[in-house]
């Protein structure tokens, strides 16, 4: 069996996806004879990566999976409202993790695989409204709250007990788990919700895959053959950018103080019945201080820093951006607020910000001015229905603002936002585009430039070419965000543009290692549309269990070919940019794109136009970086017509 097909077992078992060597191996669905039923991705007739297991009885797990177990992160939902978000490990809960009841109280923890569970109990909604309706003033201090019933606390201590009993009866039911066997029990329970098993494979595949209590996969050779290093690379050899915070790093303490406030404001959020916007909710004065004494109070946790303030900005409006972003408040909360420290970066620009990657590389914090603040919040209604209308939008991703004081110190504030480069694909080059070019060019020597260093303007020598769908549509969303950020007065922004070289030949002709390639490009792809948008994936690249799906900024497929620059001023060219031509004897190489439009909180102030005045009696006004609105809205757009092109082949 090969390609894509449904397959019947004797048992009344149905399989209907990608097919390798008789083996379930891509996308897939399966009903099982039981009546449970697993979508996801398959990798040699085990379940790996994404999927969702549905359990007759109602129950469901959607998250990741390796070699046929629950592994990586994921949620599992009870029939009856329960539910745990976090990390799992062989099919039992290890990590931090949160587990929500129905009436909306939640347990944050941290679980372990013999079965232990530390953590903090958060009350219902209406327990935590009560105690906030006092506090709720605008600009105020939040000292203190109600401390919560007896009978709550009592309620805490079981639940404790009842997490902790079913985490070590998963644990046990694992490690007891009868080789040949095709369930196992994922989550013990004496509670209505009952037990939990999975038919990790039937019984017909169990006699083919089990033999003497090992797992024996069977594979033909294109699937056995060996990875050399020639095309393949560990995630763990790739370098990550950033430093480690560990303690003794002179923002050790600023980190817990973000990840301590960051815990708590998705905590009350998520405490608190999701409703509609209003006006108010975008007001600039919906802002709420909490103090975080070293002891904790009846809100806050106790901890090791000093005593810092906490402000949040407009939190209902960021709960809902991360809704709309699809970004789980459990994910958020273990990415950041983890067991994993978060990794600084030296900023790439002048604005002298401070960048924190989390371990996932999933979200990103930047530190801004008191002025960028002011911006985001007053454009913050405009931005949210700007999201809202365009989902394919490549104008930055906003999860958050907040501010820490502490006791005695200054105030520094930042956003929370989206990685535009998270991806399992390696970023051999990137780089930072204005449309401008006096200024625009690292200050790097050849020999210094690596992966990690961001360039600009006069160091792009490539033009990028796109299927034509793709080239319509990035035209079309350039526009309308472009149109968005000139009616709301910004300019100065870039996009931000990420190169994955396909084969090693590319890498090594731009001096990097040749193991960081991923393997060569086939050429056969396969592409559809769907309410969402239009997705294309390589076939390839699906059958070898990697994520395939394509969208507009991200997993973009391309062809990048070496361009020369006429000149710095090219007079048939408004922007003073110059004009890219393509070099064919250069030849092109097969890539995929990341990018994004970013720098979005910076308006046309009298600082900026001080800045133009000035910069206008040195050079071309034309190539400044500092322009009004509309001129750098035309220019920026411009630019972007010439780097990308429409692909004749």
């Amino acid at each position: 069996m090969e390609g894509f097909g449904t397959f019947t077992g004797p048992d009344g078992a149905t399989y209907r996806g990608a097919w390798v060597a008789d083996r379930k191996h891509g996308y897939g669905a399966k009903h099982y004879a039981n009546g449970d039923y697993y979508e996801g991705t398959w990798r040699r007739n085990a379940q790996e990566g994404q999927g969702r297991y549905v359990w007759r009885n109602g129950n469901q797990y959607i998250g990741e999976w390796r070699a046929g177990v629950i592994s990586g992160r994921g949620v599992l939902i009870w029939a009856n409202g329960n539910r745990y978000d976090g990390l799992w490990e062989g099919g039992v809960p290890k990590g931090s993790g949160v587990f929500t009841w129905p009436d909306g109280s939640c347990y944050v923890g941290t679980w372990s695989r013999a079965g232990g569970v530390c953590g903090t109990f958060y009350p219902p909604a209406a327990a935590a409204s009560s105690a906030l309706s006092s506090n709720r003033k605008r600009s105020s201090s939040v000292d203190a709250a109600p401390a919560p019933p007896s009978s709550t606390l009592a309620a805490a201590a079981a639940a404790a007990a009842r997490i902790s009993t079913a985490s070590a009866a998963a644990a046990a039911a694992a490690e007891k788990r009868k080789a040949g066997l095709p369930r196992i029990c994922i989550w013990e329970s004496d509670g209505e919700a009952g037990d939990i098993t999975c038919d990790i494979v039937d019984a017909l595949e169990a006699s083919m895959l089990y033999r003497d209590g090992s797992l024996r996969a069977r594979c033909s050779p294109a699937l056995q053959r060996t990875r050399s290093s020639r095309f393949w690379f560990s995630p763990a050899e790739s370098k990550k950018p950033g430093q480690m915070i560990s303690k003794g790093h002179r923002n050790y303490e600023l980190m817990l103080n973000l990840q301590l406030g960051i815990s708590y404001s998705v905590g009350k959020t998520a405490s608190l019945p999701m409703r509609e916007l209003t006006l108010p909710d975008f007001d600039p004065r919906e802002k709420f201080w909490t103090r975080f004494p070293p002891e904790g109070s009846k809100v806050t946790p106790p901890h090791q820093s000093p005593e810092f303030r906490w402000k949040d900005y407009c939190p209902m409006v960021f709960r809902h951006l991360r809704k709309l972003f699809s970004v789980d408040p459990a994910d958020y909360m273990l990415a950041i607020c983890g067991n994993d420290a978060l990794r600084e970066l030296s900023s790439p620009g002048k604005s002298g910000s401070i960048f924190y990657l989390t371990q996932d590389d999933r979200f990103m914090i930047k530190t801004v001015k008191k002025s960028e603040v002011k911006v985001l919040i007053r454009m913050l209604h405009s931005y949210y229905q700007h999201v809202c209308r365009y989902h394919n939008t490549l104008v930055t991703k906003f999860y958050g603002v907040h501010c820490v004081k502490p006791i005695g110190g200054q105030k520094v504030r930042f956003i929370v936002m989206g990685n535009l480069f998270c991806s399992e694909y390696r970023i051999h080059r990137r780089f930072d585009l204005k449309g401008s070019s006096h200024g625009r060019t690292t200050d790097k020597v050849d020999g210094e430039i690596d992966e990690t260093t961001t360039l600009k303007d006069l160091d792009l020598d490539f033009v990028f070419h796109l299927q034509r769908y793709w080239y319509k549509k990035l035209l079309e969303q350039i526009t309308r965000d472009c149109e968005f950020l000139e009616s709301e007065g910004i300019m100065d922004y870039s996009l931000l543009v990420g190169i994955h070289f396909r084969d090693d030949n590319s890498a090594t002709k731009m001096g990097l290692p040749s193991a960081i390639a991923s393997p060569k490009f086939s050429g056969k792809r396969e592409s559809f549309q769907s309410g969402g948008g239009f997705f294309e994936y390589d076939i390839d690249r699906v059958l070898d269990g990697q994520k395939p799906m394509s969208r507009l900024g991200a997993n973009m497929p391309a062809r990048a070919e070496h361009a020369s620059r006429r000149s710095e001023f090219e007079p048939l060219v408004l922007t003073g940019g110059g004009f890219l031509t393509p070099n064919q004897s250069s030849g092109s190489h097969e890539v995929i794109l990341f990018f994004g439009i970013i720098d979005i909180l910076q308006d046309y102030d009298i600082s900026k136009k001080l800045e133009h005045a000035y910069k206008s009696l040195q050079v071309d006004p034309n190539s400044i970086s500092a322009v009004d609105p509309k001129l750098y809205s035309r220019r920026f757009q411009d630019f972007i017509g010439r780097v990308f092109i429409e692909d004749d082949g």
